[in-house]
């Protein structure tokens, strides 16, 4: 038995009640294997924390912005050095990239350090009301994520013709969105209190961030493979046969 079938299920057991476990022919089993795709894995999360915390750890140490940003630049690098050596994909370390650059154009722009997190918390307040309206115009975000692998080649949005399967992505899209608003309302607050000069919040800005990074995101993931564990949801062999719901 192969990795992705043991991730599916595949060949599993029937559970307690006597209800098969998911396997590869559900709508659940290919959500939960496009989710860990989408996460990295536990090394695409760690990558994505590490550049974050030694700029926040950095700056704690020295003050120092300019120093700072280049430690978090640096770490970001030589994550990246060791994939290249390594000869995997350096996918998750390009975004962890992206990501200290931004940031570091917010706190050098503004000489304030607090600045750093500011374009996390838009991202996730954006990503928050977009999930939301998706989810509202029935076209949840997690559907669209797997319409082209249980849809038509021609019309990969059928899977809306199915209610069951727009309501599993409807509530998987809200536990997307769960984390997003949590990090807005803990860290906005932070960030206003440190750019007001309320109160010096730099650290623990920096380490909610890392804090409700992967780890939050690992919790949503745990919910979602909670939800789609209990669901039996069977794909279609020809879902364009039913009539589209609009």
């Amino acid at each position: 038995m192969t990795e992705q079938q043991r991730d599916a299920g595949e060949g599993a057991p029937a559970d307690d009640g006597g209800a098969p476990k998911v396997t590869e022919g559900t709508v659940e089993a290919l959500v939960r294997a496009q989710l860990a795709k989408a996460l990295g894995g536990k090394r695409g999360m760690v990558e994505a924390a590490v550049p974050t915390l030694t700029f926040t750890l950095s700056y704690v140490i020295s003050s120092e912005l300019r120093l700072s940003i280049y430690a978090g630049v640096a770490a970001a690098l030589l994550l990246g050095v060791v994939r290249l050596v390594q000869r995997s994909s350096v996918q998750y370390v390009i975004t962890s990239l992206l990501g200290i650059g931004i940031a570091a154009l917010f706190a050098m722009r503004s000489g304030n350090a607090a600045d750093a997190f500011l374009p996390g918390i838009y991202y996730n307040a954006v990503y928050a009301v977009v999930l939301s309206i998706s989810v509202l115009v029935r076209w949840p975000a997690i559907g669209l994520m797997i319409g082209p692998f249980i849809g038509h080649k021609e019309d990969f949005t059928s899977w809306r013709a199915d209610p069951a399967v727009v309501k599993l992505a409807s509530r998987l899209t809200w536990l997307l969105v769960l984390p997003c608003v949590i990090r807005v309302l803990v860290q906005y607050p932070l960030w206003l209190a440190d750019h007001n000069g309320w109160a010096d919040t730099f650290a623990l800005l920096g380490f909610s961030k890392v804090a409700m990074g992967w780890p939050l995101q690992v919790a949503a993931f745990a919910a979602m493979v909670w939800v789609l564990a209990r669901g039996r949801t069977p794909l279609a062999a020809d879902r364009a046969e039913h009539p589209r719901e609009d």
